[in-house]
């Protein structure tokens, strides 16, 4: 059975809400959940952006659920700095966490000051990261001058398994080349004829036999009108494509280039329906093209009648 998991937007709640809803996600049937490592939000409306690692926490420990986060290392944050917060986790929870690495948005990592470089310099900077976290992992002394710079680094307090490191993509071309050293996928909802060059794509590169997660972005609500609305409202950006998002820098630069976006185009880029069957077929979809674990982002406002329709009405029944 796929674990169906509940996506905790910090962009658009206080970290102390967020909490409160992943509890009440868990109550309703959710098996699992998901927080991603923000510094700002996307836009502005949606005015928020707590500490991650801080949530994960106080989410482990509130919950059963087992948590995952998509984290950018060797921006900022020195790398051997990311390793010792999965460490410091995957120690109090064994078995319960996962950590997606990927190269990065400027809206989140410009803050340090650094020229922010192409696709491929900044693959190659996750790169060496990874080969760090993972010799941190084992227990070494790492001293590494390149991309990052670490100097005599070494975690004291480590799990008993090394935690899986999930490579994070949306094109063919990341996937491919993170399935020779990512221990599994991370990707995000598309057409499912999309979404399965993505995974052969990962499975071509090494990635064969590993697992694959997917983040759903949705907007449901009791009418079409709202749904297509809260969409809109909140995650029109979304409808950019290329590039365009990894290289923006501001909350307001993400409010002035999708200006143009109307409400109707979000339907290209999030699965917007009222019809609660309707969803769950999308996500049977998904399941059906082998991804082990689903985390659903409902992108409205309405969080609570979201979750408790889900998990009564959608959920069940999915295998």
């Amino acid at each position: 059975m796929a674990r169906i998991g509940y996506h905790c937007s910090h962009e658009q709640f206080p970290p102390s809400e967020m909490l409160r809803l992943a509890k009440a996600a868990e109550a309703a049937g959710f098996t699992a959940a998901m927080s991603s490592d923000h510094m700002a939000p996307w836009g502005e409306i949606q005015g928020h952006s707590g500490y991650a690692w801080s949530f994960l926490g106080a989410a482990l420990q509130a919950t059963r659920l087992p948590f995952g986060v998509i984290t950018v290392p060797g921006w900022r944050y020195n790398v051997a700095v990311t390793a010792q917060a999965i460490a410091t986790l995957a120690e109090m929870f064994p078995g319960r966490t996962w950590t997606a690495l990927g190269s990065g948005e400027a809206l989140n990592e410009h803050i340090t000051g650094e020229a922010w470089p192409e696709k491929a310099e900044r693959n190659a900077k996750l790169r060496e990261c990874v080969d760090i976290i993972r010799a941190l992992h084992r227990g070494e002394t790492v001293t590494h001058r390149g991309r990052v710079t670490v100097v005599e680094a070494k975690l004291w307090s480590l799990p008993k398994t090394p935690p899986k490191l999930i490579g994070a993509c949306v094109s063919e071309a990341t996937a491919e080349w993170l399935g020779g050293w990512a221990d599994g996928l991370l990707t995000t909802s598309a057409e499912p004829e999309q979404l399965r060059k993505v995974i052969d794509a990962f499975r071509r590169g090494g990635g064969e036999g590993k697992p694959l997660y997917l983040q759903v972005g949705l907007s449901w609500a009791p009418t079409e009108e709202q749904a297509l609305r809260e969409a809109h409202e909140q995650w029109r950006f979304l409808a950019l494509g290329g590039e365009v998002n990894w290289v923006l820098r501001t909350p307001q630069e993400f409010d002035q280039a999708s200006s143009h976006v109307r409400p109707e185009d979000m339907r290209k880029s999030l699965r917007v329906s009222s019809d609660l069957g309707q969803h769950r077929a999308w996500l049977q979809e998904y399941i059906d093209l082998g991804f082990e674990e689903l985390q659903l982002h409902h992108v409205g406002k309405s969080q609570d009648p979201f979750i408790e329709a889900f998990g009564s009405k959608v959920l069940p029944g999915l295998g």
